[in-house]
């Protein structure tokens, strides 16, 4: 199957449980944080794990890559910074930056140690 289809599948998944995770977390901000932290600890798993290439393209790129929102992120914080609430834009930029790295690194220790 070309892995295109697979991306795709993986995609669709992903930007639905973004969608679902945002109408559960009150607060644009803090629901972009939610998905970018949990997307980056699955994607420390995924790539961690011994999986073939399918999986990989499948939930690391397809689904990580829809779930998780770059975008949303440095929009938001550009946003927190126009109107005034400077501190707020850092905080956001330093917790998704830190927090999705430690997350990432938790998620492929925590595959690593199985």
């Amino acid at each position: 199957m070309n892995p295109v289809v697979y991306v795709g599948l993986g995609g669709v998944g992903g930007a639905l449980a973004r969608h679902l995770v945002g109408e559960r977390i009150e607060g644009a901000t803090l629901g972009t944080l939610a998905v970018n932290v949990l997307g980056s600890l699955a994607l420390g798993a995924v790539l961690a794990a011994p999986v073939g290439d399918v999986v990989v393209l499948a939930l690391g790129t397809g689904f990580c890559g829809a779930f998780t929102t770059f975008s949303s992120f440095a929009f938001e914080t550009v946003r927190l910074f126009e109107t005034g609430e400077r501190r707020q834009a850092l905080v956001n930029a330093l917790g998704n930056l830190v927090g999705a790295l430690a997350a990432v690194w938790l998620g492929s220790t925590a595959v690593s140690l199985v």
